[in-house]
Protein backbone atom coordinates (compact mmCIF):
# COMPACT_ATOMS: atom_id res chain seq x y z
CA UNK A 1 0.00 0.00 0.00
CA UNK A 2 2.66 2.19 0.94
CA UNK A 3 4.11 1.58 -2.05
CA UNK A 4 1.34 2.29 -4.41
CA UNK A 5 0.72 5.93 -2.40
CA UNK A 6 4.73 6.84 -3.21
CA UNK A 7 4.44 5.65 -7.09
CA UNK A 8 1.04 8.04 -6.75
CA UNK A 9 2.70 10.54 -5.56
CA UNK A 10 5.50 10.35 -7.91
CA UNK A 11 3.20 10.06 -10.87
CA UNK A 12 1.13 13.28 -9.53
CA UNK A 13 4.10 15.26 -9.26
CA UNK A 14 4.88 14.37 -12.46
CA UNK A 15 1.64 15.20 -14.14
CA UNK A 16 1.60 18.34 -12.44
CA UNK A 17 5.05 19.67 -13.51
CA UNK A 18 3.91 18.15 -16.81
CA UNK A 19 0.88 20.34 -16.84
CA UNK A 20 2.69 23.46 -15.98
CA UNK A 21 5.33 23.29 -18.86
CA UNK A 22 2.22 22.74 -20.85
CA UNK A 23 0.08 25.84 -19.70
CA UNK A 24 3.50 27.54 -19.89
CA UNK A 25 4.32 27.01 -23.53
CA UNK A 26 1.06 27.82 -24.49
CA UNK A 27 1.26 30.96 -22.62
CA UNK A 28 4.99 31.64 -24.26
CA UNK A 29 3.63 30.59 -27.40
CA UNK A 30 -0.11 32.97 -27.37
CA UNK A 31 2.48 35.95 -26.39
CA UNK A 32 4.53 35.15 -29.38
CA UNK A 33 1.56 35.61 -31.42
CA UNK A 34 0.90 39.05 -32.32
CA UNK A 35 -2.52 38.60 -33.96
CA UNK A 36 -3.78 37.13 -30.81
CA UNK A 37 -2.24 39.82 -28.69
CA UNK A 38 -4.16 42.16 -30.50
CA UNK A 39 -6.85 39.71 -30.65
CA UNK A 40 -6.72 39.76 -26.47
CA UNK A 41 -6.55 43.17 -26.60
CA UNK A 42 -9.39 43.96 -28.08
CA UNK A 43 -11.54 41.57 -26.02
CA UNK A 44 -9.86 43.54 -22.95
CA UNK A 45 -10.81 47.11 -24.24
CA UNK A 46 -14.47 45.74 -24.87
CA UNK A 47 -14.81 44.01 -21.61
CA UNK A 48 -14.08 47.30 -20.27
CA UNK A 49 -16.03 49.51 -22.28
CA UNK A 50 -19.28 46.60 -21.13
CA UNK A 51 -17.87 47.12 -17.77
CA UNK A 52 -17.97 50.89 -17.50
CA UNK A 53 -21.42 51.38 -19.29
CA UNK A 54 -23.02 48.63 -16.96
CA UNK A 55 -22.62 51.36 -14.18
CA UNK A 56 -23.33 54.23 -16.10
CA UNK A 57 -19.86 56.06 -16.25
CA UNK A 58 -20.01 55.18 -20.19
CA UNK A 59 -23.02 56.13 -22.13
CA UNK A 60 -25.35 56.61 -19.37
CA UNK A 61 -27.54 59.41 -21.28
CA UNK A 62 -27.54 57.04 -24.12
CA UNK A 63 -31.19 58.10 -24.28
CA UNK A 64 -30.73 61.82 -24.09
CA UNK A 65 -31.66 63.58 -27.29
CA UNK A 66 -28.48 64.94 -28.41
CA UNK A 67 -29.60 66.41 -32.03
CA UNK A 68 -32.05 66.66 -34.86
CA UNK A 69 -33.43 63.13 -35.99
CA UNK A 70 -31.30 61.01 -38.48
CA UNK A 71 -28.70 63.63 -38.64
CA UNK A 72 -25.82 62.59 -40.27
CA UNK A 73 -22.24 61.74 -38.99
CA UNK A 74 -20.26 64.81 -37.84
CA UNK A 75 -17.92 66.18 -35.71
CA UNK A 76 -20.08 65.97 -32.42
CA UNK A 77 -21.75 62.92 -33.14
CA UNK A 78 -19.07 60.55 -35.08
CA UNK A 79 -22.09 58.46 -36.28
CA UNK A 80 -25.08 60.41 -36.25
CA UNK A 81 -28.35 60.22 -33.95
CA UNK A 82 -31.32 58.09 -34.49
CA UNK A 83 -35.17 58.53 -34.97
CA UNK A 84 -35.19 59.93 -31.84
CA UNK A 85 -32.13 62.15 -32.05
CA UNK A 86 -30.38 60.18 -29.82
CA UNK A 87 -26.34 59.71 -30.50
CA UNK A 88 -25.70 56.10 -32.26
CA UNK A 89 -21.96 55.94 -30.83
CA UNK A 90 -23.64 56.24 -27.09
CA UNK A 91 -25.86 53.24 -28.17
CA UNK A 92 -23.10 51.63 -29.98
CA UNK A 93 -21.49 51.66 -26.79
CA UNK A 94 -24.04 51.07 -24.19
CA UNK A 95 -24.91 47.36 -26.94
CA UNK A 96 -21.61 46.14 -25.81
CA UNK A 97 -22.62 45.89 -22.27
CA UNK A 98 -25.56 43.64 -23.73
CA UNK A 99 -23.03 41.75 -26.15
CA UNK A 100 -20.72 40.77 -23.41
CA UNK A 101 -22.89 39.98 -21.06
CA UNK A 102 -24.75 37.52 -23.69
CA UNK A 103 -21.93 35.94 -24.68
CA UNK A 104 -20.38 35.75 -21.10
CA UNK A 105 -23.20 33.61 -19.69
CA UNK A 106 -24.06 31.74 -22.50
CA UNK A 107 -20.52 30.61 -22.91
CA UNK A 108 -20.48 29.64 -19.28
CA UNK A 109 -24.17 28.23 -18.83
CA UNK A 110 -23.35 25.93 -22.31
CA UNK A 111 -19.95 25.10 -20.70
CA UNK A 112 -21.39 23.47 -17.36
CA UNK A 113 -24.11 21.91 -19.22
CA UNK A 114 -21.58 20.31 -21.38
CA UNK A 115 -18.63 19.42 -18.89
CA UNK A 116 -21.25 17.81 -16.42
CA UNK A 117 -23.23 15.48 -18.85
CA UNK A 118 -20.18 14.91 -21.07
CA UNK A 119 -17.89 13.89 -18.12
CA UNK A 120 -20.99 11.73 -16.50
CA UNK A 121 -21.51 9.92 -20.12
CA UNK A 122 -17.70 9.53 -20.38
CA UNK A 123 -16.76 8.49 -17.42
CA UNK A 124 -19.71 5.67 -16.55
CA UNK A 125 -20.43 4.66 -20.19
CA UNK A 126 -22.56 2.13 -20.19
CA UNK A 127 -26.19 2.89 -20.13
CA UNK A 128 -25.65 6.19 -18.44
CA UNK A 129 -23.37 6.63 -21.85
CA UNK A 130 -26.34 5.55 -24.16
CA UNK A 131 -28.90 8.05 -22.42
CA UNK A 132 -27.16 11.21 -22.42
CA UNK A 133 -26.08 10.00 -26.00
CA UNK A 134 -29.79 9.42 -27.36
CA UNK A 135 -30.51 12.88 -25.64
CA UNK A 136 -27.98 15.37 -27.12
CA UNK A 137 -28.17 13.44 -30.34
CA UNK A 138 -32.16 14.07 -30.50
CA UNK A 139 -31.48 17.71 -29.47
CA UNK A 140 -28.72 18.72 -32.06
CA UNK A 141 -31.33 16.74 -34.65
CA UNK A 142 -33.96 20.02 -34.04
CA UNK A 143 -32.95 22.80 -36.13
CA UNK A 144 -30.94 25.49 -33.83
CA UNK A 145 -33.09 28.76 -35.00
CA UNK A 146 -36.15 26.76 -34.77
CA UNK A 147 -35.39 25.61 -31.28
CA UNK A 148 -34.08 29.38 -30.25
CA UNK A 149 -37.15 30.71 -31.34
CA UNK A 150 -39.25 28.25 -29.47
CA UNK A 151 -37.60 28.72 -25.87
CA UNK A 152 -37.86 32.47 -26.43
CA UNK A 153 -41.11 32.37 -27.19
CA UNK A 154 -42.10 30.22 -24.30
CA UNK A 155 -39.80 32.65 -21.49
CA UNK A 156 -40.62 35.64 -23.13
CA UNK A 157 -38.30 38.35 -24.50
CA UNK A 158 -35.76 40.14 -22.62
CA UNK A 159 -32.24 39.56 -21.69
CA UNK A 160 -32.16 36.53 -19.03
CA UNK A 161 -35.07 34.92 -22.04
CA UNK A 162 -31.77 35.40 -24.21
CA UNK A 163 -29.33 33.89 -22.19
CA UNK A 164 -30.95 30.89 -21.39
CA UNK A 165 -32.00 30.10 -24.81
CA UNK A 166 -28.68 30.90 -26.09
CA UNK A 167 -27.19 28.65 -23.12
CA UNK A 168 -29.62 25.81 -23.33
CA UNK A 169 -29.15 25.20 -27.02
CA UNK A 170 -25.23 25.51 -27.51
CA UNK A 171 -23.93 22.78 -25.36
CA UNK A 172 -23.71 19.65 -27.47
CA UNK A 173 -20.80 19.90 -29.22
CA UNK A 174 -18.24 20.32 -25.80
CA UNK A 175 -20.55 17.40 -24.60
CA UNK A 176 -19.39 15.62 -27.12
CA UNK A 177 -16.06 16.58 -26.84
CA UNK A 178 -15.76 16.00 -23.03
CA UNK A 179 -17.45 12.63 -23.81
CA UNK A 180 -14.75 11.74 -26.08
CA UNK A 181 -11.93 12.43 -24.09
CA UNK A 182 -12.74 11.19 -20.71
CA UNK A 183 -13.33 8.12 -22.54
CA UNK A 184 -9.85 8.06 -23.99
CA UNK A 185 -7.96 8.96 -20.41
CA UNK A 186 -10.50 7.04 -17.87
CA UNK A 187 -8.33 3.64 -18.38
CA UNK A 188 -4.99 5.92 -18.48
CA UNK A 189 -2.18 5.20 -15.63
CA UNK A 190 -2.50 8.01 -13.37
CA UNK A 191 -6.74 7.55 -13.11
CA UNK A 192 -5.96 3.84 -12.28
CA UNK A 193 -3.37 4.85 -9.45
CA UNK A 194 -5.50 6.85 -8.01
CA UNK A 195 -8.49 4.07 -7.96
CA UNK A 196 -5.11 2.51 -6.01
CA UNK A 197 -4.98 4.94 -3.37
CA UNK A 198 -9.22 4.49 -2.95
CA UNK A 199 -9.83 7.79 -5.05
CA UNK A 200 -13.63 8.14 -5.52
CA UNK A 201 -15.19 8.69 -8.69
CA UNK A 202 -15.45 12.16 -7.95
CA UNK A 203 -12.18 12.88 -7.22
CA UNK A 204 -10.69 11.19 -10.12
CA UNK A 205 -13.42 12.88 -12.89
CA UNK A 206 -13.01 16.13 -11.37
CA UNK A 207 -9.33 16.13 -10.12
CA UNK A 208 -7.34 14.03 -12.22
CA UNK A 209 -9.19 13.80 -15.89
CA UNK A 210 -10.88 17.28 -16.47
CA UNK A 211 -8.10 19.31 -15.51
CA UNK A 212 -5.73 17.03 -18.86
CA UNK A 213 -9.26 18.32 -21.04
CA UNK A 214 -9.50 21.95 -19.63
CA UNK A 215 -7.90 23.17 -23.00
CA UNK A 216 -11.08 22.07 -24.75
CA UNK A 217 -13.00 23.65 -22.53
CA UNK A 218 -10.94 27.35 -23.16
CA UNK A 219 -11.13 26.42 -26.74
CA UNK A 220 -15.07 26.02 -27.08
CA UNK A 221 -15.46 28.77 -24.61
CA UNK A 222 -13.89 31.53 -26.88
CA UNK A 223 -15.80 30.07 -30.20
CA UNK A 224 -19.50 30.16 -28.08
CA UNK A 225 -18.74 33.56 -26.97
CA UNK A 226 -18.63 35.35 -30.45
CA UNK A 227 -21.43 32.62 -31.61
CA UNK A 228 -24.03 33.74 -28.60
CA UNK A 229 -22.75 37.64 -29.96
CA UNK A 230 -23.91 36.80 -33.25
CA UNK A 231 -27.25 34.40 -32.23
CA UNK A 232 -28.40 37.54 -29.81
CA UNK A 233 -28.29 39.70 -33.17
CA UNK A 234 -30.50 37.58 -35.15
CA UNK A 235 -33.56 37.00 -32.08
CA UNK A 236 -33.35 40.87 -31.88
CA UNK A 237 -33.50 40.98 -35.44
CA UNK A 238 -36.74 38.82 -35.25
CA UNK A 239 -37.89 40.76 -32.20
CA UNK A 240 -36.77 38.05 -29.67
CA UNK A 241 -34.07 39.57 -28.46
CA UNK A 242 -33.26 42.42 -25.94
CA UNK A 243 -36.23 45.14 -24.86
CA UNK A 244 -36.02 48.29 -23.66
CA UNK A 245 -32.14 48.98 -24.12
CA UNK A 246 -29.53 49.77 -27.20
CA UNK A 247 -28.21 46.46 -28.44
CA UNK A 248 -26.40 45.95 -31.55
CA UNK A 249 -29.23 43.60 -32.99
CA UNK A 250 -31.77 45.93 -32.31
CA UNK A 251 -30.04 48.74 -34.05
CA UNK A 252 -29.72 46.44 -37.21
CA UNK A 253 -33.40 45.54 -36.96
CA UNK A 254 -34.23 49.40 -36.95
CA UNK A 255 -32.23 50.06 -40.01
CA UNK A 256 -34.00 47.89 -41.98
CA UNK A 257 -36.27 50.89 -42.42
CA UNK A 258 -33.85 53.50 -41.93
CA UNK A 259 -31.85 52.05 -45.06
CA UNK A 260 -34.67 53.23 -47.59
CA UNK A 261 -34.58 56.97 -46.06
CA UNK A 262 -30.48 56.99 -46.96
CA UNK A 263 -29.75 56.41 -43.06
CA UNK A 264 -26.99 54.15 -43.09
CA UNK A 265 -24.85 55.13 -40.00
CA UNK A 266 -26.47 53.15 -37.42
CA UNK A 267 -26.48 49.93 -39.64
CA UNK A 268 -22.63 50.86 -40.20
CA UNK A 269 -22.27 51.64 -36.32
CA UNK A 270 -23.69 48.20 -34.79
CA UNK A 271 -21.97 46.05 -37.85
CA UNK A 272 -18.55 47.73 -37.11
CA UNK A 273 -19.17 47.20 -33.42
CA UNK A 274 -19.62 43.51 -33.97
CA UNK A 275 -17.76 43.05 -36.99
CA UNK A 276 -14.45 43.94 -34.82
CA UNK A 277 -14.85 41.43 -31.74
CA UNK A 278 -16.36 38.56 -33.22
CA UNK A 279 -13.13 38.39 -35.91
CA UNK A 280 -11.02 38.71 -32.79
CA UNK A 281 -12.58 36.21 -30.98
CA UNK A 282 -12.00 34.19 -34.10
CA UNK A 283 -8.70 34.92 -34.23
CA UNK A 284 -7.70 34.29 -30.58
CA UNK A 285 -9.92 31.05 -30.72
CA UNK A 286 -7.30 29.82 -33.54
CA UNK A 287 -4.43 30.88 -31.68
CA UNK A 288 -5.85 29.12 -27.91
CA UNK A 289 -5.86 26.06 -30.28
CA UNK A 290 -2.86 26.37 -31.72
CA UNK A 291 -1.11 26.99 -27.99
CA UNK A 292 -3.61 24.35 -26.31
CA UNK A 293 -3.83 21.40 -28.40
CA UNK A 294 -1.19 18.90 -27.28
CA UNK A 295 -2.33 17.01 -30.96
CA UNK A 296 -0.43 20.58 -32.34
CA UNK A 297 2.72 20.43 -30.25
CA UNK A 298 5.67 20.56 -31.97
CA UNK A 299 4.19 21.13 -35.42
Amino acid sequence: MENAQVVTANMTQNKEQKSKSLWRHAFETLMKDKMAVAAIAIFIIYSIIALLTSVDIIAGDWAKEVGASYSPPSVENWFGTDIFGRSVVAKTLKGTQVAMSIGLFTATLSAIIGIILGSIAGYYGGKVDEIIVWFYTTFSSIPGIMLLVAITFILGKGLVAVYLALGLTSWVSLCRLIRGEVIRHKDREYVHAATAIGGGDFRKLFMHILPNVLHIVIINFSLQFQVAIKSEVILSYLGLGVQGRPSWGTMIDDAKLELARGVWWQLAAATFAMFVIVLSLNILGDALRDALDPKLKGK
